[in-house]
């Protein structure tokens, strides 16, 4: 019986093992599910009162322009940026009372859509403010500082300041007060340090707060 039946079985494995494959094959083909960034306006701009959300347009201002300098501007920033940053505040590598808060608040798919609405929209450009410093400012951003082994700005977030997609952000246009804060955050070794980037951690523990000021500014001014 073994032996007459051997064969058959054989091929019904072999097709059964045919149709998973295939099955395998069509669900891995299937495109991911894509953010709606028309959801994420909505939620962007009134919250969810039934979840207890708030509405992030109150901190960072009207399609992402914030006007609070303590609060980054979000419009245009990479979406794949803004998504990660929204995970990492979930975890202890971003903490923050505020956005930890919030990130904890929101699904997986509000993040992703959230993070589809601000990616669409223009930034608002910013502008240096210090005379004084915006050839020091220039220098380490294009440059570096040689003398640290600080790496040029621009190597990684662009020669206009416009980032790299999930890496490195578009810092174009930001706030000084914001990136000065970002920067002195990454510099700590406190518990209220950004750990989310052992290059920025590197890079930013060997700048002076001069140095991080003047970078800032420069930053603010470009488009």
């Amino acid at each position: 019986m073994n032996r007459a039946f051997s064969p058959f079985i054989k091929s019904m494995l072999l097709a059964l093992l045919a149709v998973s494959a295939t099955a395998s094959a069509v669900e891995a083909a299937k495109p991911a599910v894509k953010a709606d960034a028309a959801k994420g306006a909505t939620l962007y701009a009134d919250g969810d009162a039934a979840r207890g959300l708030p509405a992030c347009v109150s901190c960072h201002g009207a399609a992402g322009n914030s006007t609070i300098t303590v609060n980054p501007k979000l419009a245009g920033q990479h979406e794949s940026y803004i998504y990660k940053q929204l995970v990492d505040f979930t975890t202890p590598e971003r903490s923050q009372p505020v956005m930890t808060t919030y990130a904890k608040m929101l699904s997986d798919a509000d993040k992703k859509n959230i993070a589809a609405y601000l990616g669409a929209q223009l930034s608002k450009p910013g502008a240096a403010k210090n005379k004084d410093t915006i050839d020091l400012g220039k220098k380490i951003y294009r440059g570096g500082i040689a003398s640290k082994q600080v790496a040029a700005c621009a190597s990684c977030h662009g020669a206009t300041g416009n980032g790299i997609p999930v890496q490195y952000p578009r810092i174009a246009g930001q706030h000084q007060d914001y990136t000065v804060a970002q920067l002195t955050m990454f510099r700590s070794t406190k518990a209220d340090a950004r750990k989310n980037s052992a290059q920025m951690h590197t890079i930013a523990a060997r700048m002076s707060d001069d140095e991080i000021a003047a970078v800032a500014d420069y930053i603010a001014g470009l488009k």
